[in-house]
């Protein structure tokens, strides 16, 4: 059993959706961060740099942050959606890697910037969206010829995937990346996408 610290963001649904992909059990804490409870003493315990998702493996007493990590500690510990070859095996982390390191923190900017605060800094709104537009260009060339980003379904698709699902909030028109638009489609016909997205709806393009 998984305890899962989370509330609704693209890096709390990548936890949500790689438990129900698993067929892992879990039990699920709100940690509402628009209270600011990700800040409570207790919650600091689990999670020390105060961010959600974290989990704690019940089997073991083992609790852990960052949405990268766990996703890869999950699928370790199911066996699936990590393969065990070494190559394939760090296609996956290395596309993983792609998305803590670009669309997580650019198009989180440019959520803060042209969604939240729109005409306050014209300069920042320009420079993230012109990054999003990049990296939605790199996603799509990726996926011209492969189904998924890393050939097979993995835990680097359910990592990218979420903050795809925020396209409108990024004012980005999915039909100009067409293999992206593909790819997004499919997953978010996937039984387990829909429920551990955890709403009623996933917005479609």
């Amino acid at each position: 059993m998984i305890d899962l610290y989370t509330w609704t963001t693209p890096n709390g649904r990548k936890a949500s959706i790689a438990l129900e992909e698993l067929g892992i059990p879990y039990e699920v804490h709100a940690v509402d961060i628009g209270k600011d409870e990700q800040f409570k003493p207790e919650f600091l315990k689990i999670s020390p740099n105060n961010r959600i998702p974290a989990i704690v493996d019940r089997d073991n007493n083992f609790s852990l942050m960052e949405s990268g990590a766990i996703l890869l500690y999950l699928a370790e510990k199911a066996g699936k959606l990590l393969p065990a070859d070494t190559l394939k095996r760090y296609r996956v982390i290395e596309w993983l890697m792609w998305q803590m390191g670009g669309p997580g923190p650019m198009f989180g900017q440019v959520h803060h910037f042209v969604k939240y605060n729109k005409g306050k800094a014209p300069y920042a709104e320009e420079r993230y969206l012109k990054e999003a537009k990049r990296l939605y260009g790199v996603l799509d060339r990726r996926l011209a010829d492969h189904e998924f980003v890393a050939d097979d379904y993995s835990v680097a698709d359910i990592a990218i995937w979420p903050w795809v699902s925020r396209f409108d909030w990024q004012t980005i028109d999915l039909n100009q990346f067409p293999n992206v638009k593909r790819w997004y489609v499919t997953i978010a016909n996937r039984p387990a996408v829909r429920k551990g997205y955890d709403v009623p709806e996933i917005p479609m393009p």
